[in-house]
């Protein structure tokens, strides 16, 4: 009864939870942004601003949807700060001969902050002299104790194991993160840093209307429930949206699903294109950035191959696209933003289409089967 009460009108944790990410969004980002003098506040990273200034490199570490997260990170950081990224796997970055020191930052990513690969990766890390940071969503957790800084994502607890709201304010945290590099490295000016947390801002009232789209991704999931295959595509900052969009499909509904790299699927995949096997493409486009426009075009040549092989396609575009909707056999439209903002936009519809795959499949959407919200085991 306690249980239901707090899932208030929804019927699942899962889909409760997707609904509160603009909140989630919103107490995560306002207040660290002082926008009267376009500055991040970060006061919680206790690393010394030379030292920010004199930084070689960062490495992102994380699992699951944390390491997708962490894999949009790096496109923000080095596109807004021009520095290095690398993201591991946490299972995997003690095995990498990684040069680490003081002149490194290391970002651990969690949403428990108990993660044991991410913990030790935490522990790696700090043995062989970089600094760590940690992204949690559970305050005084371990990976924040032991971190030389912490960045709390605000979402709110998550009980389903499929995470969702916090994969939001992770990306969100990010972003803000790379505007407080580029503050304290002198390479963001004061205008550019106003514009971009201006369109941060924005996010969660976008997100409102993101989630209208409700109803179409469960018309989707009733479309495609027989299918057991999914390709999911995305370039550049989107493949690790992606890759989330095919992890939350396998997690929930125990549908096969690939998420890869649009121009990749030339390289195999292609062959697997069919009938049978529906793609998922993001096809988004932010019209003030060239390289997005490049890249949306691209996307369009590969939506008219994929169709001359007679296969289905649902694609993530942009609004006032009117090309998008003539070509693929479904087309949610997102509102407008910045490209390396509409990731946090462009997750939503392939959150809600997993969740309603596998109610229809009538399956335990909040529990899936050997799956634990907190992996406390290597």
């Amino acid at each position: 009864m306690a249980a239901q009460i707090e899932k208030g009108a929804f019927p699942h944790y899962m889909l409760k939870e997707i609904f509160e990410q603009p909140q989630g969004l919103r107490d995560t980002i306002l207040p660290r942004v002082v926008l009267e003098e376009a500055a991040v506040k970060l006061e919680d990273i206790h690393i010394p601003a030379d030292q920010i200034r004199t930084l070689r490199r960062i490495n992102i570490v994380g699992s699951g949807t944390s390491r997708h997260a962490g894999m949009v990170g790096q496109y923000m950081i080095q596109e807004l700060v021009n520095l290095p990224v690398d993201v591991d796997y946490a299972s995997e970055f003690e095995y990498r001969n990684s040069l680490l020191g003081p002149d490194e930052i290391t970002v651990v990513i969690t949403q428990s902050g108990e993660t044991a690969d991410t913990t030790s990766a935490q522990r790696e890390a700090k043995t062989r002299g970089s600094h760590t940071i940690a992204i949690s969503n559970v305050i005084g957790s371990t990976i924040a104790r032991e971190a030389d800084g912490v960045m709390y994502t605000h979402a709110g607890r998550e009980v389903s194991i499929a995470s969702t709201k916090a994969f939001t304010a992770q990306m969100a945290v990010l972003f803000l993160f790379s505007i407080f590099l580029g503050q304290v490295r002198g390479k963001l000016g004061k205008d550019q840093r106003r514009h971009f947390l201006r369109e941060l801002l924005e996010v969660p009232d976008k997100l409102n209307i993101v989630l209208e789209c409700a109803e179409q991704c469960e018309h989707l999931a009733e479309t495609y429930l027989k299918f057991d295959d999914f390709l999911f595509m995305g370039r550049a900052v989107h493949y690790p949206v992606a890759m989330d969009g095919a992890l939350k499909l396998k997690e929930v509904s125990y549908v096969h699903a690939e998420g890869y790299p649009t121009g990749e699927t030339k390289h195999g995949p292609l062959a697997l294109i069919d009938e049978k096997l529906p793609v998922v493409i993001i096809a988004t486009r932010d019209r003030n950035d060239p390289g997005s426009v490049i890249r949306y075009e691209k996307n369009i040549a590969n939506i008219k191959s994929f169709k001359q092989q007679s296969g289905r396609v649902i694609a993530i575009g942009s609004e006032g696209d009117s090309v998008l909707p003539k070509l693929a056999d479904h087309a949610i439209l997102l509102p407008q933003a910045p490209e390396l903002l509409l990731p946090i936009l462009e997750i939503v519809p392939l959150q809600l289409f997993a969740y309603h795959v596998a109610v229809k499949r009538g399956l335990d959407v909040d529990r899936p089967r050997n799956l634990v919200k907190s992996v406390m085991l290597e």
